[in-house]
Parts: structure tokens; C-alpha cells; sequence
């Protein structure tokens, strides 16, 4: 067997971020705008919105049914122009570009089995939580670590951090010439698990053709990557790609289709977990893509600020039409302070995975999935989302039998 993750002397990981003016991130921010449209005049709604982008053209396609009426192309018109794609040089126009709508009910097939879980269905002893049943099967995994404040992976923490500095300071005119796309990339090097150094910063920024790449850097170095990026973890031998393309006029949807559900790393823990597969966007929280991934992250974030763990990877399973999680595993990396048996013991005891469960415990149907739909879902403490919450975490740590922190 290899060395843990804990026990390597020297490793580097990277992850990526891109801003709210990539393509992809463009298309989840039109789902989920529409998704948060449609919650917030019926909270029952059923939505699995799927866009796609090119030039000049926005394409809303997937199934919906709700008693309630939503100006689609409205929404997404909206959507586009609160990113910043106010002019068509910059790669769509809000204002001209086109917008088609094919979207169709939800298959009766899965209705049923949404409506009515198999548990009810056979008898079981039914509560409120046991009727709903998962909207599709599946494993979604959630993660959490010590790293940083928020309990996520440094690389994508200061990735997004980047792409959110590179969208402020185009928004507020700091640096003028920029455009909506853009990307971060960020390399830590780990000693034993622990983050020693920042190996490798890569920040590409869409700008206007008057800008030289010399502006660029110098602007990006000092406005975006400098105050950003903790001193203590740079050194001389920390490396800069500021625009390493050489040129990035042409960006967004001019350059590159765009399509939901493309950045589901960026939108979780950067590669630094495994993932489940299935997206998050246009989905809403009866798909346990979604809300499945949620749980899983509020259940690893839990464990890990009440010191059961350093680092816990957290995988729940459903089969479509069941309200029972089909399995729910914990993996702690050899970093947990008590033993695998006592922190499943402990989750089996304080958390319910059952889909209906989740959806009234974290209030999930209602219109707060935009504000996610870019610079990851989770880590995102500013924005009071359920999933991001501590709060089992004092109940874990003394039924742990781990001392009180003060």
C-alpha cells in the first residue's frame, strides 16, 4: 500500500475556478435563475433545467411542471445581463441575443415514484418524511477538512477566491478593460498533509484588444492576485501565468459553448473528494443530486468542526422512488479521533438522509440556488445556506466523548 495522504512527505494538488462570465458557469446561473423563478411562486414545482450557450444564442430546454407562470426568456435575459454581457463584442448581448424555450413536463413515471416512495408503497410505517421518494438514483459525496476556515480544500478555495477578486474588480472599474470570462487555477504544495506553499498561480482574464499583456499582468498581479493570496504561503519560488495564452479578446459564449452542469468540480471540492457525478443546477431538491450532496456536506462539515476528524469524505446512495438512503459510509482518511464505528453510530443517530427529511430540514424549496450557481456551492459561509451550517457539531463532539472547546 502506498503512503495516505497524511503520511507524504511532499505532494502538489491543483484545482480550478472560473468567473460567473464562463460559459458553463453562464448556463448554470440561467438553470438555476429559472429553478429560483419557479420556487419562488410555487415552492412544490418540479424542475430539471438544462441550458445551452453559443453566439447570440441561449437555448432552455428539460422538464418543469408547476401550476405557475414564469417569463423564461425574461429570466434568462436578465440572468445574462447582471454577469455582464452587456454588449456583443464581449461575446452575447443580453439584449439581441436569442432565446428558445422547449421545456415539457416531468415523466409521469418518475412523478409516481417521487410522490410515493417504495416504502410507502409496500406498507411501511409511513411519517411525513418517508412519503417523498428520491427523484433519481445515485451516490453524491460530500467532503470537508480542516484546511481553512470554511472547512474546504485550500486550492479551490483560493481558486475561487481569485475568479471573485477578477469579477470585482471588472464590475467596479478597477480594472476597466476587463471581460465576464475568466479562470483560476491554484497548485498547493502539501508536507504530511498540511499545506506548506503556493507552487502555482494561473489567472486567465478575458479583455478589450486595446489592452497589452504587460497592463494585464501588471493590473492582475497587483489587483486580483495580490491581495488575494496569503503571504505566508508565497515564496520566491512561487510561479505566476497571468493570461499565459497571450491574448483573450475573444471569450464567452463567442468563443466556447457553454452547457450545464459542466464544472461539477468547480463546483464542489476541486478534485480534492471524489465525486458522485451528477450536477447540481436546474435541479430542484426533490433530485437527490442535489440535495443529496447538500446532506453529504453538512454531514462531513459536522463531523470535521467537532474534531471527530480532520478530513472526511462522506458518500450516501439512493435508488430512484426509495426514501432510505440505499448506503451512507464515512471515510476519515486515518485522521478521525474516535473510531469508524462511533462516527457512524453518531451520523446513523443525528442525521436523517431521507429525502423529504432534507428538504424540510434545510427549507429547500425556496429561491436560493442562483447565488450558488457560481464560485461553488459550497465553502459559501457569507450566504447562511443550510448546508454550510455547524450546528450538530457541539452534540457530536460530547457524545464523542471529546473535550468541550471553549
Amino acid at each position: 500500500m502506498g503512503l495516505t495522504f497524511s503520511e507524504t512527505p511532499s505532494l502538489l494538488w491543483t484545482s480550478e475556478s472560473v468567473t460567473e462570465g464562463h460559459p458553463d458557469k453562464l448556463c448554470d446561473q440561467v438553470s438555476d435563475a429559472i429553478l429560483d423563478a419557479i420556487l419562488a411562486k410555487d415552492p412544490m414545482g418540479r424542475v430539471a433545467c438544462e441550458t445551452g450557450v453559443t453566439t447570440g444564442l441561449v437555448v432552455v430546454m428539460g422538464e418543469v411542471t408547476t401550476d405557475c407562470y414564469v417569463d423564461i426568456p425574461q429570466v434568462v435575459r436578465e440572468t445574462i445581463r447582471n454577469i455582464g454581457y452587456t454588449n456583443a463584442n464581449y461575446g452575447i448581448d443580453f439584449n439581441t441575443c436569442g432565446v428558445v424555450v422547449s421545456i415539457k413536463e416531468q415523466s409521469q413515471d418518475i412523478k409516481q415514484a417521487v410522490d410515493t416512495s417504495l416504502e410507502v408503497r409496500v406498507g411501511h410505517r409511513e411519517d411525513d418524511w418517508e412519503k417523498l421518494g428520491a427523484g433519481d438514483q445515485g451516490m453524491m459525496v460530500g467532503f470537508a477538512c480542516s484546511e481553512t476556515a470554511e472547512l474546504m480544500p485550500l486550492p479551490i478555495s483560493l481558486a475561487h477566491a481569485l475568479c471573485k477578486r477578477l469579477s470585482l474588480v471588472r464590475k467596479e472599474g478597477i480594472i476597466p478593460y476587463l471581460r465576464p470570462d475568466g479562470k483560476s487555477q491554484v497548485t498547493i504544495e502539501y508536507a504530511y498533509g498540511v499545506p506548506k506553499r503556493i507552487h502555482t498561480v494561473v489567472v486567465s482574464a478575458q479583455h478589450s484588444r486595446e489592452a497589452s499583456l504587460e497592463r494585464i499582468q501588471r493590473d492582475v498581479m497587483e489587483h486580483v492576485v495580490k491581495p488575494v493570496l496569503p503571504s505566508r504561503l508565497l515564496d520566491e519560488e512561487t510561479k505566476y501565468y497571468i493570461n499565459p495564452s497571450g491574448i483573450f479578446v475573444n471569450g464567452g459564449p463567442n468563443a466556447d459553448t457553454g452547457l450545464t452542469g459542466r464544472k461539477i468540480l468547480v463546483d464542489t471540492y476541486g478534485s480534492s473528494a471524489r465525486h458522485g457525478g451528477g450536477a447540481f443546477s436546474g435541479k430542484d431538491p426533490t433530485k437527490v443530486d442535489r440535495s443529496g450532496a447538500y446532506a453529504a456536506r453538512y454531514v462531513a462539515k459536522n463531523i470535521v468542526a467537532a474534531g471527530l476528524a480532520d478530513r472526511a469524505e462522506v458518500q450516501i446512495s439512493y435508488a430512484i422512488g426509495m426514501a432510505e438512503p440505499i448506503s451512507v459510509s464515512v471515510e476519515t482518511y486515518q485522521t478521525a479521533r474516535v473510531s469508524d464505528e462511533v462516527i457512524q453510530g453518531l451520523v446513523k443517530k443525528h442525521f436523517d438522509l431521507r429525502p423529504g427529511a432534507i428538504i424540510h430540514n434545510m427549507n429547500l424549496r425556496r429561491p436560493i440556488y442562483r447565488q450558488v450557481a457560481s464560485y461553488g456551492h459550497f465553502g459559501r459561509e457569507e450566504l447562511d445556506v443550510p448546508w454550510e451550517r455547524t450546528d450538530k457539531a457541539e452534540a457530536l463532539r460530547r457524545e464523542a466523548g471529546l473535550p468541550t472547546v471553549r
